[in-house]
């Protein structure tokens, strides 16, 4: 064994071993317990900076854990390399977007292994990979066919920059997150996918998931936003047409004194008097503009104009304005609200400024009655005045008998409302999924859209003249490639185009996790047993920026193939890890965008990846964020370069055969090995990997010095070393592997098993209390594992820290918590 730490060459010689022996290959332990783990893939964007990496670690700690406790363990990677980034890059650059692609998956997957991370490369996968993005066009049209795909009109965000519709969760204070550029709305024909109809499901399915944070859970709990009330149906005057409403707070209904709709509402052109029409469209445009440039936590001014329309009350018959306003918007709920004024604050706060009538219909149950006029909108429960036959109820016994009167009547009824909305996937640009449908105009004179066929599949991404087609204005780039919109119809044979919309990047990451199970299966997205055999994810690693987005996109997804039949489990995942960020030394989040990155590759090669890999795992528990620290990793390799220490100066005894008995410090050094592998065994299943490593360290501090005087002290010593490097192989591999082999190992520490410590070695003889006067910590002692509170006392009231602070007191009341401390009370 070498006196010098070389972390270079040993980190080379293990990641070449591992990747010829296979041993992170899912299936080569055939009949043994399995673990699916997995870490939420990257898009390759270029080099891989260390806040990529505390993701992929913790996964990798993980996997060598479980591989080490003799668990079958699939841990697969992939590429997320669809999207926006690499098609600006090319607009930028004027280099095509498979080729950027293709250089990062490359960098990205070179600096992955030189880390050593345990990833199966057998089943990696490339979303822009044609027989990848093939299954995401089968489950489209699949969906299609189940009525979960459909075609619609709808207000989208578009970024002038990017030239392309963006979600919601991708605009950040009214900006795009990408580009920067004020987002506008624009009404355009899209593809949608009709995720609402699992909103119960979905959320439904949250108490199951008792193994993801609760801050998740309370995010897609929110998103859904599910509302229990009546639906109630206000006839427009003199017109065919009703508006629907929404209300949680039916037993005001007879306090509506006027309707609002979204300004942008479709129902406008229709209701509007031909005399008020110019005046109602021009507050649309300018609602929209400020909408598209307010900051998303501004509170916009309420304003409103009376659109000339006039609706019937369901309930009274009286004759209610029709209002446009900005507080109503087109694509949550129905787009319309009833307005009370007189319990609401902000129809109150409306009414005010417009001069609208504020009827009150709702008593307090207790107390003085309202005085009028109000100052301010009554919003609790209370007593119902002034509402027919409804009169005297009590609010929720209320809104249970209008609810049913709505639904006798024909003009309503009870409901459930959530805040989520349908998915819209179409994206307007080249580097994505193509979405697989053609138009005919002979077959298809509505324009709804032909499925392609399945054997047909994959619609590929056409081959561009980058500088011509992604000048990123103008119509989406696959329009301006005439070969690729230029088709036959599937049903006529005739001329036909294609879609030239691609799908939001998404639709691949809501799935993803399956395809890894079956990555080369060319008849289909994966296997059923396959999937019996690994699914659901037991680990899922990745940031909380995703719940309400991909986490639940992927939820629903599941949902779907489960009742397709092709997995059994509705869930995806058992159990979520959200890790916290890296930041830089600057102390913000590690970004090429502030220039404080640190390099995965730069650091491997300057320090070692084990160094790397111990800081990032002692850095803090997974969950919290992180300060990178140059200093704290140059800490982390004299840590590792004592444990070669300590390794190297016991090397003579690795051989050693010895039996026992061991007594005296022998005994203390077994000990002390045996009792940090169960704490370091408790830690890695709490990812404590932190405490974890500090117990390591711990441990290297208390062996290192000593020098063994007879054979009992050398074989425990050299047990403790092989323990150590059992203990630190998941962070610290290499130099773990290297150690191990140097002490007679001839089988990778991950085939070795995980040891067991010695439950004889466990046995606590002394114990340590804390010793409080008044609450106050004033001392510790020792005593023997099994003393009682007499001898603790005992002890307590001799030591040197704690007696002045009981001299010349009265000891009024000794509190004693077994194992743990004693507390003085004194006066």
């Amino acid at each position: 064994m070498n006196e010098r730490y070389d972390p270079a060459a040993i980190e080379a010689k293990w990641q070449e071993r591992w990747e010829r022996e296979g041993i992170f290959r899912a299936g080569r332990r055939e009949g043994s317990p399995r673990k699916y783990i997995l870490e939420m893939f990257p898009y390759p964007s270029g080099d891989m900076h260390m806040g990529h990496v505390r993701n992929y670690l913790i996964g990798d700690v993980l996997t060598r854990l479980h591989i080490a406790r003799g668990y079958d363990v699939l841990h697969p990677m992939g590429w997320d390399a669809l999207g926006l980034p690499a098609e600006n890059a090319a607009i930028k650059d004027k280099r095509h977007p498979a080729e950027r692609t293709a250089e990062n998956i490359r960098r990205f997957k070179e600096e992955m292994k030189r880390l050593g991370l345990s990833y199966d490369w057998t089943r990696e996968i490339d979303t822009s990979d044609p027989q990848t993005y093939k299954w995401s066009q089968w489950f489209f049209l699949k969906f299609r066919e189940r009525g979960l795909v459909y075609r619609r009109k709808a207000h989208v965000n578009w970024c002038p920059g990017c030239k392309t519709a963006i979600a919601n969760e991708q605009v950040k204070d009214g900006l795009c997150e990408r580009s920067g550029d004020v987002v506008e709305r624009r009404l355009m024909p899209e593809w949608a996918i009709r995720i609402t109809k699992y909103s119960e499901r979905l959320l439904q399915g949250l108490d199951q998931l008792t193994e993801w944070p609760e801050e998740v859970r309370k995010k897609q709990r929110n998103w859904i936003g599910k509302s229990e009330g009546a639906t109630l149906f206000f006839q427009v005057k003199d017109r065919p047409e009703r508006i629907e409403v929404f209300t949680t707070r039916a037993d005001t209904v007879f306090g509506c004194t006027y309707v609002v709709v979204a300004p942008d509402h479709p129902i406008l052109e229709s209701i509007v008097p031909p005399e008020r029409r110019d005046a109602v469209e021009a507050f649309a445009l300018d609602q929209a503009r400020k909408a598209a440039r307010k900051r998303h936590d501004e509170e916009l001014p309420k304003e409103g104009i009376d659109t000339g329309a006039k609706v019937i009350h369901p309930f009274t018959g009286e004759i209610l304005p029709v209002w446009a306003a900005n507080f109503v918007v087109s694509d949550y709920g129905t787009g319309a609200v009833m307005c009370v004024p007189a319990h609401d604050e902000r129809d109150f706060e409306f009414a005010q400024v417009y001069g609208l009538p504020i009827r009150v219909v709702i008593q307090p149950a207790e107390g003085e009655p309202l005085a009028e006029p109000l100052s301010a909108a009554f919003t609790e429960d209370g007593v119902l005045t002034a509402s027919g036959p409804y009169t005297g109820m009590r609010s929720a016994e209320a809104r249970e008998a209008i609810a049913g009167a709505a639904k006798e009547g024909g003009f309503g009824g009870p409901s459930v409302s959530y805040r989520q909305r349908d998915w819209g996937i179409s994206r307007q640009r080249y580097w994505g999924t193509p979405i697989p449908i053609v138009y005919c105009e002979r077959c298809d004179p509505e324009g709804e859209g032909i499925s392609v066929p399945y054997e047909d599949l994959p619609v590929e991404l056409p081959p561009i003249d980058v500088a011509k087609v992604l000048t990123g204005t103008g119509e989406p780039p696959l329009a301006k490639v005439p070969e690729f919109v230029n088709t036959t119809c599937p049903r006529c044979g005739g001329p036909a185009r294609r879609e030239v919309e691609t799908m939001d990047t998404f639709v691949d990451s809501s799935w993803y996790f399956a395809r890894y199970l079956d990555p080369h299966n060319e008849e289909l997205p994966f296997r059923r047993e396959l999937a019996d055999q690994w699914l659901p994810v037991d680990i899922y690693i990745g940031g909380p920026e995703h719940s309400t987005m991909h986490l639940l996109y992927f939820r629903f997804w599941t949902m779907v193939m489960q009742e397709m039949g092709l997995c059994a489990e509705p869930e995806p995942v058992r159990r979520l890890i959200n890790q916290g960020i890296v930041n830089g030394p600057d102390g913000r989040k590690m970004s090429k965008r502030w220039g404080n990155v640190a390099g995965a590759r730069e650091i491997c090669e300057k320090y070692g990846a084990d160094a790397a890999r111990t800081f990032v795992m002692f850095a803090g528990p997974p969950e919290k964020d992180i300060d990178w620290s140059n200093e704290k990793v140059e800490g982390c390799v004299r840590f590792l370069q004592r444990i070669w220490k300590l390794a190297h100066q016991n090397h003579a005894s690795a051989a050693l055969k010895y039996e026992g008995p061991f007594e005296g410090r022998a005994l203390e050094i077994r000990r002390a090995a045996h009792r940090t592998l169960k704490r370091v065994g408790d830690d890695y299943d709490r990812l404590s990997m932190n405490t974890a490593v500090a117990r390591m360290m711990e441990l290297v501090n208390f062996l290192l010095p000593i020098e063994a005087e007879n054979d009992a002290e050398r074989a425990a010593l050299a047990e403790a070393v092989r323990l150590l490097a059992a203990m630190i192989a998941p962070v610290a591999p290499h130099i773990a592997e290297e150690i191990s082999e140097a002490y007679g190992a001839e089988r990778s520490l991950l085939d070795q098993g995980w040891p067991t410590p010695d439950p004889a070695l466990l046995v606590e003889e002394r114990r340590r209390y804390v010793i409080q006067v008044n609450g106050k910590l004033r001392g510790e002692v020792e005593v023997p594992a099994d003393a009682g509170e007499a001898e603790v006392r005992e002890v307590a009231e001799r030591d040197d820290k704690i007696r002045p602070h009981l001299e010349g007191k009265t000891i009024r009341k000794v509190v004693f918590v077994p194992n743990r401390l004693m507390n003085f009370v004194v006066s």
